[in-house]
């Protein structure tokens, strides 16, 4: 929801950084993978119950995952790496309520499970609809520099990362953040099937 403000800004303050990251040789996918690593990271030191941590390191992940995008149009986009990205992404979303499982099973496993098949929901329809996109030859004109199209919706990365980074501050509310963020997510998911439905039966 927020993410067509937000990113912009990330873009500019990271756009230095991107530049001297371009002059060293250092090519996007490496800085994907990177991040990526951090990402699990994150996950490991939320299971072991090193919330702070855990909170860095999600942090730091947003801004490798800012800064490949930022690299690679400063040098080559490619669809390889677009994919590479988004599919790294979704794996690292799932990871972070799945190490809160681990870390109380019998307090979290049920709340994760339903924000897992949440995710599950919004993944599915986003990327179906970025799959029909691309054949229609549609373009998305609120998020032009992405790889494929990013279809605009009531949860997006920006909220993502602010529940996560909640869930490390007050880990205790876990289950009750999870389920905030299911219903959100589940209205998210209702959202997309209607626009999609919308724009693809013209």
């Amino acid at each position: 929801m927020f993410d067509k403000n937000f990113i912009p800004l990330t873009e500019k303050l990271l756009l230095p950084f991107a530049k001297k990251l371009v002059s060293k040789g250092i090519h996007a996918d490496s800085i994907t993978i990177i991040g990526f690593v951090v990402g699990l990271s994150a996950a490991l030191s939320i299971s072991l119950n090193y919330y702070a941590i855990g909170f860095i390191l999600i942090l730091i992940n947003r801004v490798f995952d800012g800064l490949d995008g930022i690299v690679a149009r400063e040098t080559q986009t490619s669809d390889k790496g677009a994919f590479l990205d988004i599919s790294l992404d979704f794996v690292f979303y799932a990871m972070i309520p799945m190490s809160f499982a681990i870390n109380d099973p019998d307090n979290n496993s049920l709340a994760a499970i339903y924000l897992i098949v949440s995710f599950v929901g919004t993944g599915s329809s986003f990327l179906a609809f970025s799959l029909v996109a691309e054949r229609r030859n549609l373009k998305s004109m609120v998020f032009p520099k992405k790889g494929i199209y990013y279809l605009e919706s009531f949860m997006e990365g920006g909220e993502t990362i602010f529940f996560f980074l909640l869930m490390c501050l007050i880990p205790s509310f876990f289950p009750i953040i999870a389920y905030i963020f299911t219903l959100l997510c589940t209205i998210t998911w209702l959202a997309r099937l209607w626009i999609g439905f919308k724009v693809l039966k013209k």
